[in-house]
């Protein structure tokens, strides 16, 4: 099936506390006239549904709400919280601070359900990937997630990787906004 056809939801964790910013809001921070979460919004505009793990803020498209417990509780919690509102059977699980993620990118990321991207020295880009949504459930299930990590739940349940091409002269699909040179980065080539 290709995936222009594919039924999947979205969750997006937009709930992390921006420390390396200075405690920003990261989603709501302006890049090329969109919001970073926006942007994010934008590449998952196929998807069923979309849910944001989060304080509530204005957006671009409709999206269902979610917050982790307790609140803070880390990317573990929050992607249990998410999850919980997956109602498709794929779901792709993105950062809501990649400014230059596209559609086309998230098509890679389902065409085989339990993708992750890879960056350009090999590291797992955890919060840019597609699973299995019954995997997922099965994976998270007794695991306490409440400040737990992300990496022994899903690597597990990734069945490939890939590194896909960047657009010539901008940053790859999976750059994020963690630093004031990342986001100076991000303003640049918007």
């Amino acid at each position: 099936m290709a995936h222009d056809d594919l039924v999947y939801d979205a969750v997006v964790l937009a709930g992390g506390g921006g420390r390396r910013l200075g405690g920003v809001d990261k989603p709501g921070i302006v890049v090329g006239g969109a919001t970073l979460l926006d942007r994010v919004l934008a590449a998952v505009a196929g998807a069923s549904a979309v849910v944001v793990v989060g304080p509530e803020r204005p957006v671009v498209r409709p999206v269902r709400w979610a917050r982790e417990d307790p609140v803070g509780g880390g990317p573990l919690a929050a992607l249990a919280a998410g999850l919980s509102h997956v109602e498709a059977s794929v779901l792709v699980l993105l950062a809501a601070d990649l400014p230059f993620l596209d559609p086309a990118t998230v098509g890679l990321l389902l065409e085989v359900p339990g993708t992750m991207l890879v960056d350009e020295i090999g590291r797992n880009q955890l919060l840019c990937a597609s699973f299995a949504t019954a995997d997922l459930r099965c994976a998270l299930d007794g695991v306490p997630v409440a400040n737990g990590r992300l990496a022994p739940v899903l690597l597990p349940l990734v069945l490939r990787r890939v590194v896909p091409p960047a657009p010539s002269g901008r940053p790859a699909p999976w750059s994020d906004c963690d630093t004031e040179d990342d986001l100076r980065r991000a303003r640049e080539n918007a």
